[in-house]
Protein backbone atom coordinates (compact mmCIF):
# COMPACT_ATOMS: atom_id res chain seq x y z
CA UNK A 1 0.00 0.00 0.00
CA UNK A 2 1.29 3.48 -0.90
CA UNK A 3 1.66 6.22 1.69
CA UNK A 4 -1.37 8.49 2.21
CA UNK A 5 -0.23 12.10 2.50
CA UNK A 6 -1.95 15.44 3.00
CA UNK A 7 0.49 18.36 2.72
CA UNK A 8 -0.44 21.98 3.37
CA UNK A 9 1.27 24.70 1.36
CA UNK A 10 0.65 27.89 3.33
CA UNK A 11 2.26 30.00 0.57
CA UNK A 12 2.80 33.66 1.62
CA UNK A 13 0.19 33.63 4.37
CA UNK A 14 0.19 34.00 8.18
CA UNK A 15 2.65 35.73 10.48
CA UNK A 16 5.00 33.61 12.60
CA UNK A 17 2.65 33.81 15.58
CA UNK A 18 -0.35 32.94 13.43
CA UNK A 19 1.59 30.03 11.94
CA UNK A 20 2.26 28.55 15.37
CA UNK A 21 -1.40 28.89 16.28
CA UNK A 22 -2.42 27.21 13.03
CA UNK A 23 -0.05 24.32 13.69
CA UNK A 24 -1.44 23.93 17.21
CA UNK A 25 -5.00 23.98 15.83
CA UNK A 26 -4.13 21.27 13.30
CA UNK A 27 -2.49 19.19 16.03
CA UNK A 28 -5.56 19.54 18.24
CA UNK A 29 -7.84 17.93 15.64
CA UNK A 30 -5.29 15.58 14.05
CA UNK A 31 -6.78 12.60 15.87
CA UNK A 32 -9.95 12.88 13.78
CA UNK A 33 -8.05 11.49 10.78
CA UNK A 34 -6.68 7.96 10.44
CA UNK A 35 -3.31 7.55 12.11
CA UNK A 36 -1.91 6.18 8.83
CA UNK A 37 -2.42 9.53 7.05
CA UNK A 38 0.80 11.56 7.03
CA UNK A 39 0.34 15.29 7.62
CA UNK A 40 2.87 17.84 6.40
CA UNK A 41 2.70 21.63 6.80
CA UNK A 42 4.84 23.99 4.71
CA UNK A 43 4.97 27.49 6.23
CA UNK A 44 6.96 30.48 4.95
CA UNK A 45 10.69 30.53 5.69
CA UNK A 46 10.17 33.06 8.51
CA UNK A 47 8.05 30.57 10.46
CA UNK A 48 10.04 27.39 10.07
CA UNK A 49 11.90 27.36 13.38
CA UNK A 50 8.88 28.26 15.50
CA UNK A 51 6.52 25.89 13.67
CA UNK A 52 9.05 23.03 13.89
CA UNK A 53 9.31 23.62 17.64
CA UNK A 54 5.51 23.65 17.96
CA UNK A 55 5.21 20.46 15.90
CA UNK A 56 7.49 18.39 18.14
CA UNK A 57 5.62 15.40 19.50
CA UNK A 58 2.56 15.95 17.31
CA UNK A 59 3.48 13.60 14.48
CA UNK A 60 3.12 16.46 11.98
CA UNK A 61 6.06 16.91 9.62
CA UNK A 62 7.26 20.34 8.49
CA UNK A 63 8.40 21.21 4.99
CA UNK A 64 9.71 24.30 3.20
CA UNK A 65 8.14 25.85 0.11
CA UNK A 66 11.38 26.18 -1.85
CA UNK A 67 15.17 26.25 -1.56
CA UNK A 68 18.10 27.80 -3.42
CA UNK A 69 19.75 26.07 -6.35
CA UNK A 70 23.23 26.74 -4.95
CA UNK A 71 24.76 25.30 -1.78
CA UNK A 72 26.09 28.62 -0.41
CA UNK A 73 27.62 31.92 -1.44
CA UNK A 74 26.75 35.44 -2.59
CA UNK A 75 23.06 34.85 -3.33
CA UNK A 76 21.26 37.63 -1.49
CA UNK A 77 17.82 36.67 -0.25
CA UNK A 78 18.19 32.94 -0.90
CA UNK A 79 17.82 30.09 1.60
CA UNK A 80 19.98 27.01 1.14
CA UNK A 81 19.00 23.37 1.55
CA UNK A 82 21.64 23.00 4.26
CA UNK A 83 20.05 25.86 6.23
CA UNK A 84 16.65 24.20 5.99
CA UNK A 85 17.96 20.79 7.05
CA UNK A 86 19.78 22.30 10.03
CA UNK A 87 16.43 23.59 11.35
CA UNK A 88 14.79 20.20 11.13
CA UNK A 89 12.90 20.62 7.85
CA UNK A 90 11.92 17.20 6.41
CA UNK A 91 10.36 18.07 3.04
CA UNK A 92 10.89 20.74 0.36
CA UNK A 93 8.34 21.66 -2.31
CA UNK A 94 10.09 21.99 -5.67
CA UNK A 95 8.78 23.08 -9.06
CA UNK A 96 5.51 24.55 -7.83
CA UNK A 97 3.53 26.11 -10.68
CA UNK A 98 3.83 29.54 -9.08
CA UNK A 99 7.62 29.23 -8.94
CA UNK A 100 7.71 28.14 -12.58
CA UNK A 101 5.32 30.89 -13.70
CA UNK A 102 6.35 33.91 -11.61
CA UNK A 103 10.06 33.20 -11.09
CA UNK A 104 10.98 31.40 -14.28
CA UNK A 105 12.19 28.21 -12.65
CA UNK A 106 13.60 25.85 -15.26
CA UNK A 107 14.18 22.12 -15.24
CA UNK A 108 17.91 22.80 -15.12
CA UNK A 109 17.52 24.73 -11.86
CA UNK A 110 15.18 22.12 -10.44
CA UNK A 111 17.66 19.31 -11.08
CA UNK A 112 20.21 21.28 -9.01
CA UNK A 113 17.69 21.92 -6.24
CA UNK A 114 16.65 18.28 -6.19
CA UNK A 115 20.25 17.16 -5.70
CA UNK A 116 20.79 19.62 -2.85
CA UNK A 117 17.60 18.53 -1.10
CA UNK A 118 18.67 14.87 -1.23
CA UNK A 119 22.26 15.69 -0.27
CA UNK A 120 20.94 17.31 2.90
CA UNK A 121 18.71 14.40 3.90
CA UNK A 122 15.35 15.92 3.01
CA UNK A 123 12.59 14.72 0.68
CA UNK A 124 11.38 16.66 -2.36
CA UNK A 125 7.70 17.12 -3.11
CA UNK A 126 8.06 17.66 -6.85
CA UNK A 127 5.22 19.50 -8.58
CA UNK A 128 4.19 19.03 -12.20
CA UNK A 129 1.16 20.07 -14.22
CA UNK A 130 -0.23 21.91 -17.21
CA UNK A 131 -1.75 25.37 -17.74
CA UNK A 132 -5.23 26.05 -19.13
CA UNK A 133 -4.06 26.70 -22.69
CA UNK A 134 -1.99 23.51 -22.59
CA UNK A 135 -4.95 21.46 -21.37
CA UNK A 136 -7.23 22.96 -24.03
CA UNK A 137 -4.64 22.14 -26.69
CA UNK A 138 -4.50 18.52 -25.51
CA UNK A 139 -0.88 18.87 -24.37
CA UNK A 140 -1.32 17.83 -20.74
CA UNK A 141 0.43 14.49 -21.15
CA UNK A 142 3.32 15.98 -23.12
CA UNK A 143 3.84 18.71 -20.50
CA UNK A 144 3.79 16.29 -17.57
CA UNK A 145 6.08 13.86 -19.39
CA UNK A 146 8.64 16.60 -20.08
CA UNK A 147 8.59 17.83 -16.47
CA UNK A 148 9.21 14.25 -15.30
CA UNK A 149 11.86 13.28 -17.84
CA UNK A 150 13.85 16.50 -17.46
CA UNK A 151 14.07 16.32 -13.66
CA UNK A 152 12.93 13.02 -12.12
CA UNK A 153 14.79 10.87 -14.63
CA UNK A 154 18.04 12.37 -13.29
CA UNK A 155 17.51 10.60 -9.95
CA UNK A 156 19.07 7.36 -8.80
CA UNK A 157 16.74 4.54 -7.76
CA UNK A 158 17.51 5.13 -4.09
CA UNK A 159 16.60 8.81 -4.45
CA UNK A 160 13.47 8.05 -6.44
CA UNK A 161 12.22 5.69 -3.74
CA UNK A 162 11.87 8.68 -1.38
CA UNK A 163 10.26 11.09 -3.88
CA UNK A 164 6.75 12.51 -3.55
CA UNK A 165 5.06 13.80 -6.73
CA UNK A 166 2.31 16.42 -6.72
CA UNK A 167 0.15 16.90 -9.82
CA UNK A 168 -1.20 20.44 -10.17
CA UNK A 169 -3.85 21.05 -12.82
CA UNK A 170 -2.90 24.72 -13.05
CA UNK A 171 -5.96 25.30 -15.26
CA UNK A 172 -8.25 24.35 -12.37
CA UNK A 173 -6.72 26.69 -9.79
CA UNK A 174 -8.40 30.10 -9.53
CA UNK A 175 -9.90 29.87 -13.03
CA UNK A 176 -13.45 28.89 -12.14
CA UNK A 177 -12.89 25.54 -13.87
CA UNK A 178 -12.94 22.33 -11.85
CA UNK A 179 -11.03 19.12 -12.45
CA UNK A 180 -13.15 16.01 -11.97
CA UNK A 181 -11.98 13.02 -9.97
CA UNK A 182 -11.85 11.10 -13.26
CA UNK A 183 -9.57 13.72 -14.84
CA UNK A 184 -7.29 13.55 -11.80
CA UNK A 185 -7.15 9.76 -12.01
CA UNK A 186 -6.49 9.72 -15.75
CA UNK A 187 -3.50 12.06 -15.65
CA UNK A 188 -2.07 10.61 -12.43
CA UNK A 189 -2.28 7.13 -13.92
CA UNK A 190 -0.40 8.48 -16.95
CA UNK A 191 2.24 10.02 -14.64
CA UNK A 192 2.75 6.69 -12.91
CA UNK A 193 3.19 4.97 -16.28
CA UNK A 194 5.87 7.50 -17.29
CA UNK A 195 7.68 6.99 -13.97
CA UNK A 196 7.61 3.23 -14.58
CA UNK A 197 9.40 3.67 -17.92
CA UNK A 198 12.50 4.66 -15.96
CA UNK A 199 12.04 3.09 -12.54
CA UNK A 200 9.89 0.03 -13.21
CA UNK A 201 7.86 -1.37 -10.35
CA UNK A 202 9.20 1.28 -7.94
CA UNK A 203 6.67 3.64 -9.56
CA UNK A 204 3.87 1.64 -7.95
CA UNK A 205 5.16 2.77 -4.54
CA UNK A 206 5.50 6.49 -5.39
CA UNK A 207 2.93 8.73 -3.69
CA UNK A 208 1.28 11.02 -6.25
CA UNK A 209 -0.68 13.86 -4.65
CA UNK A 210 -3.43 15.92 -6.25
CA UNK A 211 -2.98 19.68 -6.03
CA UNK A 212 -6.02 21.30 -7.64
CA UNK A 213 -8.43 23.13 -5.32
CA UNK A 214 -9.03 20.15 -3.05
CA UNK A 215 -11.65 20.70 -0.32
CA UNK A 216 -13.35 18.55 2.32
CA UNK A 217 -16.39 18.37 0.03
CA UNK A 218 -14.55 16.80 -2.92
CA UNK A 219 -11.55 15.11 -1.29
CA UNK A 220 -13.31 11.79 -0.71
CA UNK A 221 -14.18 11.33 -4.38
CA UNK A 222 -10.71 12.37 -5.53
CA UNK A 223 -8.80 10.30 -2.96
CA UNK A 224 -10.94 7.30 -3.83
CA UNK A 225 -9.22 7.01 -7.20
CA UNK A 226 -6.55 4.35 -7.58
CA UNK A 227 -3.62 6.61 -8.49
CA UNK A 228 -4.40 9.50 -6.12
CA UNK A 229 -2.51 9.15 -2.84
CA UNK A 230 -3.43 12.41 -1.14
CA UNK A 231 -3.29 16.13 -1.71
CA UNK A 232 -1.05 19.17 -1.81
CA UNK A 233 -3.46 21.67 -0.30
CA UNK A 234 -3.41 25.45 -0.69
CA UNK A 235 -6.18 27.65 0.72
CA UNK A 236 -7.89 24.91 2.72
CA UNK A 237 -4.62 24.26 4.59
CA UNK A 238 -5.02 27.65 6.30
CA UNK A 239 -8.09 26.45 8.22
CA UNK A 240 -7.34 23.57 10.59
CA UNK A 241 -10.82 22.05 10.36
CA UNK A 242 -10.73 22.08 6.55
CA UNK A 243 -7.22 20.62 6.44
CA UNK A 244 -8.19 17.76 8.74
CA UNK A 245 -11.50 17.44 6.93
CA UNK A 246 -9.49 16.64 3.80
CA UNK A 247 -7.30 14.18 5.68
CA UNK A 248 -10.46 12.45 7.01
CA UNK A 249 -11.50 11.75 3.41
CA UNK A 250 -9.25 8.66 3.29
Amino acid sequence: MRREIVAGNWKMNTTPAQGVELLKSVAAVKGEAKSSVELIVCPPFTHLCSVIDAAKGTGIAVGAQNCADEAKGAYTGEVSAEMLASMGVEYVILGHSERREYYGETSEKLVKKMKLVYDNGMVPIYCIGEKLEEREAGKEEAICRAQIEEVVFSLSESQFEKLVIAYEPVWAIGTGKTATAEQAQDIQHFIRKVLAEKFGTLAEKTPILYGGSCKPSNAGEIFGKKDVDGGLIGGAALVAEDFIGIAKAF
